[in-house]
C-alpha cells in the first residue's frame, strides 16, 4: 500500500513540478504506465526521476573484468586467475580482499552524487537505488553481507545533515532484498578525528591525515563468520577505505570487502 500511495504522490508532484535532469537540466519525461509496485525489494527498477532518458543512456556500469582492489574495469584483457591492480591502486596495499563499484563517475552519475552530497539532494536516492538494483553483478556480491558505511565526523555530519555513505548503504541493502536476503546495514565505525579535507592531498598525505581517524562505534561484537562490506560513495585513492578496513581487521573481521557507488 505504501508503494502505491508513494507512486500516486510522486505522479501528482511530477505534474505540478516536473522534475529536471540533474545532468543536463532538461525536463524528465515519466512513463505514464510505470508500475505502482515497481521498486519493491528485489523487484524491477523504477524509471529514473531525476535523470532523463538520454543522460541515463550515458551512465556506464562497472562490469568485469576489473581491478580486484577497486572494481575499476580494465581497458583490455586481464588474467582472471591473477588479475593485476589497476593504476589507481598501485601502492595501495588494500586491507580488504575484493571490491566492486557500481558505475564510473562521469557525467550523469557524477551529477547524481554531487546532488546528494553538496545540495542536500536526498531526493535522488531512489534513482541511485534503481541504478544499483539494475546491476545484478554488484547485487549478487552484496547479498547476505553486513554493510558498514564509512562514517563522517559528527561536526561534518551535522553540517551536511546526513552521512551520504550511510544513506547509500541503505540503498544497497534495499536493492539486494534487505533482511529477506540477510543483507543489513551495520554502523560499526565512528570518526574520531575531524581531519582536513582529502580532496587536494596526495595518497601519502591522505594516509597520514587519516592516521587514527576511525574507531569502532561499539555495539554488537564482530562475528568472524560474517561477510562485511565497507560502503562509500566514491572510490578515489582508497585511503579512507583502507583506514576503515584496518580498524575492522584489528577488531577481528575476517571476510572483508568494499563496494562503492562510483569510481573516479
Amino acid at each position: 500500500m505504501r508503494h502505491v500511495i508513494g507512486h500516486l504522490v510522486r505522479g501528482f508532484a511530477d505534474v505540478v513540478f516536473p522534475p529536471r535532469c540533474v545532468a543536463c537540466h532538461g525536463l524528465v519525461e515519466q512513463p505514464a504506465a510505470a508500475s505502482a509496485t515497481a521498486g519493491a525489494a528485489a523487484g524491477p527498477a523504477l524509471p529514473l526521476r531525476h535523470v532523463c532518458a538520454t543522460c541515463e543512456g550515458r551512465i556506464r556500469r562497472a562490469e568485469p573484468p576489473h581491478c580486484p582492489a577497486c572494481g575499476f574495469p580494465y581497458s583490455g584483457e586481464a588474467d582472471p586467475e591473477n588479475p593485476p591492480l589497476c593504476e589507481h591502486c598501485e601502492g595501495l596495499d588494500p586491507a580488504w580482499t575484493s571490491a566492486r563499484t557500481t558505475v564510473l563517475l562521469a557525467g550523469p552519475a557524477r551529477a547524481l552524487v554531487h546532488e546528494l552530497k553538496y545540495h542536500r539532494g536526498q531526493h535522488v536516492l531512489p534513482d541511485i537505488e534503481a541504478i544499483i538494483r539494475g546491476h545484478g553483478y554488484v547485487c549478487d556480491f552484496l547479498r547476505g553481507a553486513a554493510l558498514v558505511p564509512v562514517p563522517l565526523h559528527p561536526r561534518k555530519e551535522r553540517e551536511r545533515g546526513f552521512n551520504q555513505s550511510a544513506l547509500l548503504a541503505g540503498c544497497f541493502a534495499r536493492a539486494t532484498g534487505g533482511e529477506a536476503t540477510g543483507t543489513r546495514v551495520a554502523p560499526l565505525l565512528r570518526r574520531v578525528l575531524d581531519t582536513q579535507t582529502q580532496t587536494t592531498l596526495s595518497r601519502a598525505a591522505r594516509r597520514a591525515n587519516l592516521k587514527n581517524a576511525f574507531a569502532l562505534a561499539g555495539g554488537p561484537s564482530i562475528n568472524p563468520d560474517q561477510h562485511y562490506i565497507l560502503i562509500d560513495d566514491v572510490f578515489t585513492t582508497g585511503s579512507t577505505l583502507n583506514a576503515c578496513a584496518r580498524v575492522l581487521r584489528r577488531a577481528g573481521v575476517v571476510n572483508l570487502d568494499v563496494v562503492t557507488f562510483g569510481h573516479g
